[in-house]
């Protein structure tokens, strides 16, 4: 009779495991949804206020085109355009100056690098994956 109160205090055990298992990836899932969710919410206003930051600069730049002193300017410079009584020059570069590299050095590509499981794993866990920035 020893043997059979064991073998069912074990038959318990395996299945109050099985479900706190099931209970477990049954939380995992929604969990990691909801993290991505708000990583990719984070993103999405990191980059409203990096275009409202542009939109405020090109906003400058628009009004900065309409006053007179910066049509001049730029007539001059991207256009060659002078005033009446003004002398224009242009300097013409030699042809052996045109023919050497600005830079000589190219950059490396970089190498992706590698993660340890762990990461892979923590990713996982946490929806960076979900995310795409990790």
């Amino acid at each position: 009779m020893g043997t059979r109160t064991g073998s069912g205090f074990s038959s318990l055990l395996l299945v109050v495991l099985l479900l706190a298992v099931v209970l477990v990836l049954g939380g995992i899932f929604p969990f990691r949804q909801l993290i991505a969710a708000n990583r990719e919410v984070d993103d999405a206003e990191q980059r409203l206020e990096l275009i409202q930051e542009e939109t405020a600069a090109l906003a400058d730049r628009v009004a900065a085109l309409q006053t007179p002193e910066e049509v001049e300017r730029l007539a001059r410079e991207q256009f060659g355009l002078v005033m009446p009584g003004e002398v224009g020059y242009v300097v013409v570069t030699p042809p052996w100056e045109e023919d050497q590299p600005s830079s000589p050095v190219e950059p490396a590509a970089r190498e992706p690098e590698e993660r340890a499981w762990w990461q892979s794993v923590w990713d996982f866990l946490t929806g960076r994956d979900l995310a795409g920035d990790g």
